[in-house]
């Protein structure tokens, strides 16, 4: 690979903290095989690589390409059926999605990622049926996906081996349910069922099949504390060490969540994941919305990373992460999409502004809420710490990958910005995905005005269009009757789940920091 130059009206190389971006006016960023040499004015990079390929760009801003920390799916769930309930029965309420194939699937939101200036992906992925052989057949069609449109992809097949439906053990779950419905739930249960030795089999399968791949990595997943048992949990933190490897571990998402942990361990889940003695920068907590201040404290101690889903916890009722906490402890905080964003696609550029907007709490102090390049932080340098490629990515510097988008300041700002607002901050509070006009992958042009520069996006979707237009097949007609005659007894299940206090309902978010 040649030696490129990218040059822009602005280099953002990184963040020095909160308040202060790194910004190199008339900027330019010389990379060889992918990694940054150099960043600096144009004529230096020039004199460093006399023959280099010079890209110029004069009206952009060039920023480090973004990391979406926390992502599952391609087509979302309302997309395929599911409303936005409350999580705890949204998990019933995806039971019912159409199945779609899995390069395809993955592609129709790495389509949108990009298009939001994402580089960089955690795929967290799981909840399929039909034992080892399919489940590696389908991670091997997820990691191909990524590497063949060129985005980069920390994949993990997340671990989950008990409490499946609800926060309760299956058969004890179904034992309960009327007439057939315990034995038709039972075996669907059942078939998403994997021995603990396969996942352990299957990530070193993975990994041994991606070595040498520069896109792409594998790391572990424990999926949450009520989907695991603690002999599991040590396991999965032995591996990871082994291996040098993160974790990625959803954690405290809803207050139920919050209250089986209680129930389970006599603690809270962050105290309960300490004293197991797996809490370190390897882990990654994603959701944290019920953390109280000692968990928060706890993190902070130990490292360990956080990834907050801001759209995804409004759509489905889990509440409000506490950042601004997070923040002032200085934990790593990255960010994620999720299943999808508040405006049901993977705009990163919006939830850059949900994010920065989220969390304004009443006051006058700017450091008691998020500010531009805190959250570009997250979007960046941060997330790059929950994936398998940490310090490699995140930032504009020498000796980390040539990840960067580019955006437009003309098209963002059109009419008029006035100069007094700085730089980042109009950037990233107008800027939209019409702006973004050039994404650069480990050095790779993959994304220019407008068009994917490895596949069709066109021909993808038509392809996805055509097989949804066909009728259910019989599994997913029966698989849609199971889901609908599952959930009323899911939502029975809660109720009464969560303790009250006299006057105060235990969901009031007020008393948790």
């Amino acid at each position: 690979m040649a030696d490129i130059i990218l040059h822009a009206r602005w280099l953002v190389t990184g963040v020095q903290d909160r308040h202060t971006p790194l910004i190199i006016d008339d900027g330019a960023v010389l990379a060889r095989d992918g990694v940054i040499v150099a960043t600096g004015k144009l004529e230096e990079m020039k004199k460093l690589s006399p023959d280099a390929d010079v890209r110029s760009y004069p009206k952009h801003a060039i920023l480090p390409g973004f990391v979406n920390s926390h992502h599952h799916v391609g087509l979302t769930p309302l997309q395929l059926g599911s409303p936005d309930y409350a999580l705890e029965l949204w998990f019933a309420g995806r039971m019912p999605a159409r199945r779609i194939d899995l390069y395809l699937d993955t592609l129709y939101s790495a389509f949108e990622m990009i298009a939001s200036g994402v580089t960089t992906v955690q795929h967290i992925h799981g909840w399929m049926p039909g034992g080892y052989d399919v489940i590696h057949g389908a991670a091997s069609k997820v990691l191909d996906a990524y590497r063949n449109i060129g985005m980069r992809a920390s994949y993990c097949y997340a671990v989950r081996e008990q409490n499946r439906l609800v926060y309760e053990d299956d058969e004890a779950f179904c034992a309960r349910l009327p007439g057939e419905l315990g034995p038709e739930l039972s075996a669907y249960l059942k078939a998403q069922a994997m021995p603990f030795a396969d996942f352990l089999k299957l990530f070193d399968e993975l990994t041994a099949a991606n070595k040498g791949q520069r896109l792409t990595r594998v790391q572990l997943a424990p999926a949450n504390l009520h989907w695991c048992s603690d002999e599991s949990l040590l396991a999965l933190h032995e591996k990871a060490n082994a291996a040098n490897v993160p974790m990625h571990m959803h954690l405290l998402e809803t207050a139920y969540q919050k209250e089986y942990a209680r129930r389970r361990t006599g603690k809270t889940a962050v105290r309960h994941l300490h004293d197991l003695g797996i809490l370190s920068p390897r882990m990654t907590l994603g959701h944290s919305v019920w953390m109280t201040e000692e968990d928060v404290e706890i993190a902070a101690h130990t490292g360990t990373c956080i990834c907050h889903n801001c759209s995804s916890n409004f759509r489905l009722r889990s509440g409000i992460a506490p950042l601004n906490a997070f923040e002032k402890k200085g934990l790593t905080v990255g960010m994620g999409l999720d299943e999808a964003g508040i405006n049901e696609d993977r705009d990163m550029l919006q939830e850059l502004r949900l994010v920065l907007r989220a969390h304004r709490v009443p006051g006058m102090d700017d450091d008691d809420v998020p500010s531009c390049p805190q959250v570009l932080r997250m979007a960046t340098e941060h997330g790059g710490m929950t994936t398998a490629f940490g310090k490699e990515i995140g930032r504009l510097e020498e000796g980390r990958f040539l990840d960067a988008v580019l955006i437009n300041w003309d098209t963002a700002t059109f009419p008029y910005q006035d100069a007094d607002i700085p730089m980042l901050d109009a950037l990233m509070q107008r800027a939209k995905t019409n702006a973004v006009d050039a994404v650069y992958i480990d050095g790779e042009l993959v994304y220019a005005d407008g068009r994917f520069t490895k596949i069709d996006r066109n021909a993808v979707l038509n392809e996805i269009a055509d097989v949804l237009a066909k009728p259910r097949t019989p599994e997913e007609v029966a698989r849609r009757d199971l889901g609908r005659a599952v959930f009323p007894h899911v939502k029975a299940f809660y109720d009464g789940y969560l303790p009250e206090e006299p006057g105060k309902p235990f969901y009031d978010q007020s008393s948790r920091i």
